[in-house]
């Protein structure tokens, strides 16, 4: 898989088919979790799963990831992208990235070494969002999920401040 390859998968437009639970958020390890099953609106028919992850005692500590499914038997489910709040803690890394809302990327050299999710060197720090459910909206438009207002009705409502 190239890199390229990755950004249009990134970037094909996505059909939530199924979520799990279909309201809310299940409890269970310190976590609130959603994971939710997709297809790509055109094309192959490709398939992807996202997982949603947010810590019950530091709700500003959570994960949002876009899963695909590859056809090669190294490889399977691999994690493309993964959108992170803080994680509360500062000296792990010198960009302070641990501290901070930030974006980490599937590489090809990633996949090629054979890891199936990103790892901590490839990594954006954002401004974009600060809590889930901006991050949510955030991802749902970066990833192009077209029927997300469906299956998370409260990101269709529109901000007072």
């Amino acid at each position: 898989m190239t890199d390229p390859k990755i950004i249009d998968l990134i970037a094909c437009p996505k059909m939530i088919i199924s979520r799990q639970p279909a309201q809310g958020y299940r409890a269970g390890n310190f976590q609130n979790r959603c994971d939710l099953d997709l297809r790509a609106a055109a094309g192959e028919g490709e398939q992807f799963k996202v997982f949603i992850r947010q810590n019950t005692e530091f709700i500003e500590n959570f994960s949002i990831g876009l899963r695909f499914q590859t056809d090669s038997r190294r490889l399977g489910l691999i994690t493309l992208v993964r959108y992170n709040g803080p994680h509360g803690e500062t000296s792990r890394a010198s960009d302070g990235h641990y501290a901070q809302p930030h974006i980490h990327r599937i590489t090809a050299q990633e996949l090629a070494s054979g890891s199936i999710q990103p790892q901590e060197k490839d990594r954006e720090i954002t401004d974009h969002y600060r809590s889930l459910e901006q991050a949510l909206a955030v991802f749902f438009d970066d990833t192009r999920v077209i029927n997300a207002g469906d299956h998370f009705p409260e990101l269709r409502q529109g901000r007072l401040l």
